[in-house]
């Protein structure tokens, strides 16, 4: 389309006058009145309608507040750009929407996003020649594109924020005269989770946890020389990266707060490391020197727990970078996997008699919980408001779940496969296994209780899985060149 520029600019073919903000805000008013009518008597998810500039199209670059279906009584805060392409002539294009001051409550929600014209009341393609509505998934304060949004694309998510973007927008500036923002009930794509596509893995490492940030992936491993890390930007192709000691067993990866994490069983007070960018590694001294299992990030707090160490299996950190020695619930049991959700900390464990789960509102003080079963619990993920934990052993119930990280019920899993790894994206549970046939060695849910079995890419033993900018990332410690695959819907 030649050359882009982004324009905060007002934009119009014709001149017209500035309206005031104080006129601005009466006219949101009186709309937002309007919409709470509609809500309470159609029971309508429509969060509003936007119209900007007295109807003469809108203003790129102003922020207008309106409160959506999901916020309440909070406004959201709607700010459309534009983008100029040079020609002959040059045209003005819708480019991009940020919606900020997004409350918790909106957690789980999608929002769709509609433009329209001056008078019809079908609205105007937006992206992709044809694409009339955006649509932008709130996975629980971290936003991604949702359901028929995934192509021609782009989001960037913040705290209580997000940025949508079109890469190919075909909505000119000058016909665009009224925004609309929804918010409703999440809708997931058929297919999400259920076809595998096997990756070219950067290395045949024994790759352990994979997570997603800052628009990357990253998976470390606990074998290899010189590239126990390996990153991508898709899920797709890989390239391998120095971590700050390649001699570390890397186990457990996360991002949280601009800094990705990562956690080893071994080494001697440094099994810490952190990068800004996932590329670029930086040993750091840990607690204590533990079989560090998992790590996560909640609440602006690091957590990690270890199935060794003498009244210290947990540890925490503001950034990342120090450390202080925390005492589990149980400090004679294994802890394997953590995870946050709901304002609480829950982590699983491998070993113990009826209390193989404990909780924490800050990630210091722990209390023990009693587990559905005995079982090795190997991974845990919140979503959707459950958590949901996966084991390796067990007889037909290696799945549990819990709304509150205290009661847990068992659940049936597919099949009786070694489930290591588990996470929530896209409105979908995705577990992986070690073991089993490649045919039966993903399972998804969509509300942590009924599971379905999926083919794997091939029947490598797949530890760690993810989600991130629309697709699903799994990773194995066996396979020959093919240790990653992938699922999008």
């Amino acid at each position: 389309m030649g050359e882009q520029i982004v324009s905060d600019d007002f934009y119009h073919d014709d001149p017209i006058e500035e309206i005031s903000k104080k006129s601005l805000q009466s006219k949101f008013l009186s709309t937002g009145v309007v919409i709470v009518c509609s809500i309470f008597f159609l029971q309508s998810t429509l969060a509003g309608n936007i119209s900007l500039n007295s109807g003469r199209g809108i203003e790129f670059g102003q922020g207008v507040s309106q409160a959506v279906a999901c916020s309440g009584n909070t406004n959201l805060t709607l700010t459309p750009r534009s983008t100029f392409t040079n020609g002959s002539p040059g045209t003005h294009y819708l480019q991009s929407v940020t919606v900020s001051n997004i409350p918790i409550s909106c957690y789980g929600n999608d929002f769709t996003i509609n433009a329209y014209g001056d008078s019809n009341s079908a609205p105007l393609a937006l992206f992709n020649t044809t694409s009339t509505k955006a649509v932008v998934y709130n996975n629980n304060g971290t936003f991604e594109l949702g359901v028929g949004t995934l192509t021609d694309a782009s989001i960037t998510s913040g705290s209580g924020l997000f940025t949508l973007t079109f890469t190919n927008p075909v909505a000119l500036s000058s016909s665009v005269f009224k925004l609309t923002i929804q918010s409703g009930v999440h809708a997931a794509s058929a297919s999400t989770g259920i076809t595998w596509t096997s990756r070219t893995s950067a290395a045949d490492n024994s790759w352990y946890d994979v997570t997603y940030g800052n628009g990357i992936f990253v998976a470390v491993a606990n074998s290899g020389s010189g590239n126990r890390v390996m990153t991508s930007p898709d899920g797709i192709t890989w390239t391998s990266r120095a971590a700050a000691d390649n001699n570390k067993s890397w186990t457990g990866v996360t991002y949280g707060n601009g800094t990705f994490v990562a956690v080893a069983s071994t080494g001697v007070g440094n099994r810490v490391m952190t990068s800004p960018d996932g590329i670029t590694w930086t040993s750091r001294t840990s607690a204590a020197d533990n079989d560090w299992q998992e790590v996560t990030y909640g609440n602006g707090t690091f957590v990690t727990v270890a199935n060794s160490g003498s009244g210290n299996r947990v540890m925490t950190s503001p950034d990342g970078i120090t450390w202080t020695s925390r005492a589990a619930a149980d400090n004679n049991k294994s802890w394997t996997g953590v995870t946050y959700g709901n304002g609480t900390f829950v982590a699983v464990s491998t070993s113990g008699t009826g209390d193989r789960v404990m909780t924490s509102t800050n990630g210091i003080t722990w209390t023990s919980r009693t587990s559905a079963a005995e079982n090795f619990w190997a991974g845990v993920t919140y979503g959707n408001g459950t958590f949901v934990a996966v084991a390796y052993t067990g007889s037909g119930n290696r799945v549990m779940t819990s709304t509150d990280g205290a009661t847990w019920t068992s659940r049936t899993s597919a099949t009786d496969n070694a489930w290591y790894g588990v996470t929530y994206g896209n409105g979908t549970f995705v577990a992986v296994a070690l073991t089993g046939s490649s045919s039966t060695q993903v399972m998804t849910s969509s509300n942590g209780i009924n599971w379905a079995s999926r083919a794997a890419a091939t029947d490598n033993a797949w530890y760690g899985v993810t989600y991130g900018n629309g697709t699903f990332v799994a990773v194995a410690g066996s396979g020959t060149g093919n240790r990653v695959m992938t699922s999008t819907p």
